[in-house]
């Protein structure tokens, strides 16, 4: 079978017989529901191949849909001309974005065998879409819409100046609405539409729509059914916990097909295949100036979903918009989202750079320390334990603790223990009346408890009193119960103290 990585050209994909999880049936539907759509999915979604799709549909290519499930259902005796802009290949950093756009159209219009006249861009398009449309409407497809301004997010100005001139060029659609047959736009982000969209207030987004949901991604059932042969040779369940889990509203959840389709070529090993392509420098950096870290069971409204705002950055928005948290409840009485990581892939990866970004990059990285720990849990070595945990804090430079102290002491943590649990049990629990930690090895289940300033008796006699290892009576592992007191001043853990439990009987 061959895997289709990195493949964004649907012709380039049927004609060299990749494998295709087809998804026409949900491609037609919205082509016969509505005219002008937005999608906003994170990258490696498949948003590229899905407007390449939609181009051959209007380009009348039946041959490329030969048994496919739209062959049957499409008028394939008329044809569109087709207008795709696509903004990640055009050097935009390099050229700058007027330059682009004028690039961008004066291929569109050589490809149309047509002869532009204006000389600004929004005309230009204007002038494109008109001409296009001698004999039959157009169809506009616009791919990374928003990637001008993403590739500026750390230089705010710069972003907001791009983004005046995309509203600019977008501002010519709703004039040319009587020469258009579909504007189907896509992105990683959603803007607000009274800053870029302002005037297409037609513009259906269908980010979070019923129609979108199993859009793109793979669903559970697809998997079986195209890939039941690999499927068979692997732990079909783990490939679910690692790689299934995004979901933009349904209680169907989807796997990243980028990371299925590298898991299944390389043979069944579990890589963070998805965080390789893109690590988000920006973003981390954010979460740590504004201490988020525990994101996890996280609540949002549709408006924090769907507005980025350059100015203030809500980091929940972000992480939504790029892959990093998913829906996994929604609540119409409180019109609440409940979001979480999707799956471990995703949540080791960030973790592990948000990790590094609070040790300031050490000279050893997050990971090795986390797996040094596993092995001491396992050995029972509580004393190497402490020492690694230690270790980590050691590497914090002083001038980052001023001030933050008890923020960076349970952002470390928590970023730790949380990332303990890939490679063996470890819930960390940050709610009131909760164990901070506990973790199980084969033989062994440990309950942690973390004080600030205080003292590992304190720590040692909460668990007791609050039976934190109550709940693991009827196992036969050895309970160990560990209080932990962190001392700001020398800011490492000063005090511990261990105890074999055995847990009240009822």
């Amino acid at each position: 079978m061959k895997y289709p990585i990195g493949i964004q050209d649907f012709s380039e994909l049927r004609k060299e017989g990749y494998v295709y999880v087809d998804k026409t049936k949900h491609i037609h539907r919205l082509l016969t529901a509505g005219k002008y759509y937005f999608l906003s999915r994170p990258r490696r979604f498949g948003k590229s191949l899905l407007l390449s799709t939609v181009k051959e549909l209007y380009s009348g290519s039946r041959e490329l849909f030969e048994g496919l499930w739209i062959e049957d259902h499409w008028d394939w005796g008329h044809t569109n001309p087709v207008i795709w802009i696509k903004f990640s290949s055009q050097g935009v950093k390099t050229m700058g974005l007027e330059a682009s756009l004028h690039k961008m159209l004066g291929e569109a219009a050589q490809n149309l065998g047509i002869e532009l006249q204006e000389s600004h861009y929004d005309q230009k398009l204007k002038e494109l879409i008109a001409k296009s449309a001698t004999s039959r409407k157009v169809v506009l497809l616009i791919d990374e819409y928003d990637k001008p301004i993403i590739d500026y997010l750390e230089d705010v100005d710069q972003a907001e100046d791009n983004r005046d001139v995309l509203k600019n060029f977008y501002s010519v659609l709703k004039d040319s609405d009587p020469y258009l047959e579909l504007v189907f736009i896509t992105g990683v982000s959603a803007f607000s539409k009274v800053s870029i969209f302002s005037d297409l207030n037609n513009l259906e987004n269908i980010t979070l729509s019923p129609s979108a949901y199993t859009l793109l991604g793979i669903t559970q059932e697809e998997l079986s059914r195209s890939f039941s042969h690999q499927l068979a040779k692997v732990d079909a369940e783990k490939v679910k916990t690692w790689y299934n889990g995004y979901s933009w509203g349904s209680e169907e959840k989807v796997y990243n097909p980028f990371s299925l389709l590298r898991f299944f070529k390389d043979g069944g090993s579990f890589k963070n295949y998805w965080f390789e392509t893109g690590t988000p420098t920006f973003l981390v950096k954010e979460m740590k100036r504004q201490a988020y870290y525990n994101i996890g069971e996280t609540s949002a409204t549709a408006n924090d979903l769907s507005n980025f705002d350059l100015r203030r950055i809500n980091p929940i928005t972000a992480l939504f918009q790029t892959g990093y948290l998913t829906i996994t409840h929604y609540e119409p009485e409180d019109l609440l989202y409940t979001l979480d990581y999707p799956n471990v892939e995703v949540k080791h990866s960030l973790q592990e750079i948000l990790l590094n970004e609070y040790l300031d990059y050490p000279r050893q990285g997050a990971l090795p320390r986390v797996v040094e720990l596993r092995n001491a849990l396992r050995k029972k070595d509580l004393n190497k334990a402490i020492t690694i945990i230690n270790a980590a804090f050691s590497e914090i430079p002083g001038e980052l603790w001023k001030g933050k102290t008890e923020h960076f002491y349970h952002a470390v943590t928590h970023l730790l223990f949380s990332l303990l649990g890939t490679y063996i049990r470890s819930q960390v629990n940050t709610s009131r009346g909760r164990c901070d930690a506990v973790v199980q090895t084969e033989s062994l289940i440990y309950a942690f408890e973390f004080k600030l300033d205080k003292s590992a008796d304190e720590a040692l006699q909460q668990i007791r009193g609050k039976g934190y290892l109550e709940p693991y009576a009827d196992s036969p592992k050895e309970k160990i119960a560990v209080g932990v007191n962190f001392s700001s001043e020398e800011r490492k853990i000063t005090d511990w103290r261990v105890e074999a439990l055995v847990p009240r009987s009822s």
